[in-house]
């Protein structure tokens, strides 16, 4: 060991040679290497051609902690799924969410309890009954058969089911209890970062061809449209353009706008009015240049054959076709429909009327054909959605299922409209008598219309009680603090609304007027409250009338409250009539003086 450490880096050659040649199997050889890698780790890098490749694994023993597990602990906090092929392929990622898989803690994302494994002629006993239901032994049973011989030769008899895809514990808690467990695993995953993982590729000027699938959602489209992705699609596309038409490489990005769930707007709107609706508010929002633009209804199947041919033939045989859009905006659901029509072999992804269904990037397999690959994303935050803000049932109450139906009021100023404890409307000035106010939501949201100098003492009576969302008292406070915004409006016409102010994640008030109005706009400081032209111009010709218009849920919740009540009261006023009726004295006779 001395006389190795006397030697010059030059004369250990052949002493690495040798070692490496002998794979290290060898104790001694592998204490000389622990003791002359320190002393010569510049002349190590300076003769590479030494060092085979079984040298790799020699080096990692000599570390405290390996790379690769630092290296696969961080993949497995990370929303980047399975788009780079090579990270695909050495760990495994939900089919369900694009979360990395583990079955080591079940206290961090993407834990996961591998099946266990079913003989495969336990199916062929659940013919058989039980003998104790038999009248009499039969004489299969007197000579101890209880199944025919032949019918226990293999698996002839035995239909093979085909195997389900193994999804984290998380979505098949979504899939089948509509909850997340422990909503505290996906805290620690970081923001997904779209700049970083798809914005990068869309950049590029080299490389397979993009289509941007934006989805937004027709009931909140100002909330869920993604205003930072079209800003950055549209200063590529025009970067790209500029450089194609100058000779150079330029890969320009397609754009197809997918508006989806229009199922939930009334049937009565007009297809031609909806679309030059959606394309002003698309140019207002950023998007420049769209290559085209569809309305679909993924439940109903509505628009999906027109989406699967522009689709296919815009990505081409080896393009790249990436699905992006807000938090619950339908992305995988749009998905799982386009591969049930196309009648693909895909893994369904997980749904749920909840925000952030889809954790990490997944590739969705046999939709598009050729080399073509179609990736979901996970839904872009918007802080600015009220959603964000709420916990799991106070969403399930502002998610929008059916078709909208309008609920109109005709007001006067000085007066005010709630929507649940999330909003309210003051019509603080008018040149007009009254004008028309159309809310545009959740049917399970309760309404209130009163004076607006009754604003604070609902605030302080009413909110987490009968006009719910929040739940409950605390949820008031754990909300923050309202903030008011003005806006001067002003229509043309009593028969339809002219203007809209929308809440994002929300919901709208649709104004029908004819002159000017000013109106104040309450609700939580950060959610954003935008004013625009009128998407649905219909409005209820049945008007609300003053005080609350109870939601169904509310009303319920009432009713069970109620009864609840009735029962006590009258258990208590049995139970006070026994007690007079016993402390009352008694004849002689036995009767009551």
């Amino acid at each position: 060991m001395l006389v190795a450490r006397n030697l010059s880096p030059s004369k250990l050659k052949p002493l690495f040679y040798l070692s490496l040649i002998s794979e290290c199997n060898n104790h001694a050889q592998t204490n000389l290497f622990s003791i002359l890698i320190p002393y010569s780790k510049t002349h190590l890098q300076s003769f590479p051609k030494f060092l085979p490749q079984p040298s790799i694994n020699l080096f990692r023993s000599f570390s405290s902690q390996p790379a690769d597990s630092t290296l696969q602990q961080n993949l497995l906090l990370s929303r980047e799924g399975n788009y780079d092929e090579g990270t695909s392929q050495s760990l495994h990622v939900c089919p369900g969410c694009g979360v990395y898989m583990q079955d080591s803690n079940p206290k961090e994302p993407g834990y996961f309890m591998k099946p266990s494994e079913k003989d495969l002629n336990y199916r062929l006993y659940t013919h058989l009954e039980p003998v104790a239901q038999e009248p009499e032994f039969s004489n299969s049973v007197k000579r101890g058969l209880v199944i025919e011989p032949e019918k226990l030769n293999g698996d002839v008899n035995l239909i093979r089911k085909p195997e389900k895809p193994v999804v984290c514990a998380r979505c098949h808690s979504l899939r089948h209890y509509g909850k997340v467990k422990d909503p505290t695993v996906e805290n620690l995953l970081p923001d997904f970062d779209f700049d970083h993982t798809v914005g990068r590729k869309l950049a590029s000027t080299t490389g397979a061809r993009s289509v941007v699938l934006m989805v937004v959602d027709a009931v909140d489209f100002d909330g869920s449209f993604p205003r930072k992705v079209a800003k950055l699609v549209s200063k590529t596309i025009e970067d790209n353009s500029a450089a194609w038409k100058k000779g150079k490489s330029g890969n320009v990005p397609r754009v197809v706008l997918v508006v989806t769930k229009i199922d939930l707007l009334p049937s009565s709107l007009s297809p031609t009015r909806l679309e030059h609706w959606i394309r002003q508010r698309a140019r207002e929002g950023g998007i420049n240049k769209i290559t085209s633009l569809h309305m679909v209804s993924a439940l109903r199947d509505w628009g999906l054959k027109n989406l699967v041919d522009d689709i296919i033939e815009l990505a081409g045989p080896r393009g790249n076709v990436w699905a992006v859009g807000a938090q619950n905006a339908g992305k995988s659901t749009l998905i799982n429909s386009i591969g049930n029509y196309v009648g693909g072999k895909i893994t369904q992804l997980t749904e749920a009327p909840v925000p952030g269904t889809t954790l990490g990037i997944v590739r969705v397999e046999g939709v598009l054909p050729s080399q073509a690959k179609l990736f979901d994303t996970p839904g872009l935050l918007h802080p600015y959605q009220i959603t964000t803000r709420l916990v799991r049932d106070e969403q399930k109450l502002v998610h929008m299922s059916k078709e909208l139906k309008p609920r109109t009021y005709r007001i006067k100023a000085g007066h005010s409209i709630h929507i649940a404890g999330l909003m309210r409307l003051d019509i603080e000035e008018t040149s007009l008598d009254t004008i028309y106010v159309t809310v545009w939501a959740s049917p399970y949201l309760p309404l209130h219309m009163g004076k607006v100098e009754n604003a604070c003492k609902m605030f302080q009576d009413h909110f987490g009680r009968q006009l719910q969302p929040p739940i409950g008292e605390k949820r008031v406070q754990e909300l923050g603090n309202w903030a008011r915004r003005e806006f001067h409006v002003s229509g043309n016409s009593w028969d339809s609304s002219s203007v809209d102010i929308a809440a994002a994640g929300l919901g709208w008030f649709a104004i029908g007027l004819k002159g000017d109005a000013v109106l104040g706009v309450w609700t939580y400081e950060g959610v954003d409250v935008v004013l625009r032209n009128s998407l649905i111009p219909y409005r209820s010709y049945t008007f609300e009338v003053a005080g609350f218009t109870v939601s169904k849920i509310v009303s319920q919740s009432d009713k069970a409250l109620n009864k609840s009540h009735q029962r006590n009261d009258k258990k208590m006023h049995s139970k006070a009539l026994s007690s007079f009726v016993e402390s009352l004295p008694l004849t002689s006779n036995g009767g009551i003086s």
